[in-house]
């Protein structure tokens, strides 16, 4: 099976001499097409770090990330970006919805990036609604939606482009109980149809039992859980 994600070796610190903080030593990730990973940790841990880094958003002080088997640290700004659009989702636990676009428009702009044309943009950003259940809140601004109406525009943003691999971080900590379950499953779902793999950092154990893998990361290190 093709890993879609690949760490060797990864350090990372905060602050530098005297003041340096390493949150991650020697660690190594494979993550595989189609699985599903949870990430548990304690607060400030470096959970969210890891993802950053994961996603090229970030990068460590040493150690190598292979995405599709293409190494970040060979590709400059620009190509890590389309790389990042061509493979990777993103869900945080707020939703960065862009407050005056409507769910639709929200839900196209990645394609719109990659250059898709409008029309089939918001034809397929129309089905990702219908498929998250929001197929009459699609000309409704952000403002308009609830807190779970919002992450559910949040999750189909997320995969429009088809991702190989989701990145979630904490994606239902801002919702109540039940809203944030109706999340959960979402995401499993949306994730088994489209094959993709999945990622989520959270510190809620019941999450993480839904997950094929839990990992613990504790001193810098990821531990089988």
């Amino acid at each position: 099976m093709n890993n879609i994600i690949e760490c060797t070796d990864l350090h990372y610190s905060y602050g530098s001499g005297q003041q340096e903080t390493p949150v991650l030593k020697n660690l190594n990730l494979s993550i595989a097409q189609g699985e599903s990973i949870a990430i548990l940790g304690q607060s400030g841990c470096g959970k969210s770090t890891l993802l950053n880094i994961l996603g090229g958003m970030d990068k460590p002080n040493s150690g190598t990330i292979l995405i599709n088997n293409t190494n970040l640290a060979k590709l400059n700004e620009k190509e890590t970006t389309q790389l990042r659009s061509q493979h990777l989702g993103f869900v945080f636990q707020f939703h960065h919805l862009l407050k005056d676009f409507n769910a639709l428009d929200n839900v196209a702009m990645p394609l719109l990036i990659q250059g898709e044309n409008k029309q089939t943009a918001q034809e397929k950003s129309r089905q990702l609604l219908e498929n998250v259940g929001l197929k009459n809140r699609a000309d409704h601004l952000p403002a308009e939606l609830s807190g779970g109406e919002r992450q559910r525009v949040a999750i189909a943003r997320a995969l429009i482009t088809n991702p190989s691999c989701l990145l979630a971080d904490e994606p239902s900590g801002n919702l109540d109980a039940k809203n944030a379950l109706d999340i959960l499953e979402l995401i499993i779902h949306l994730n088994q149809t489209q094959n993709s793999s999945l990622v989520i950092v959270t510190h809620d154990e019941m999450i993480a039992s839904k997950m094929q893998r839990v990992l613990i990361l504790e001193n810098g290190q990821l531990k089988q859980s």
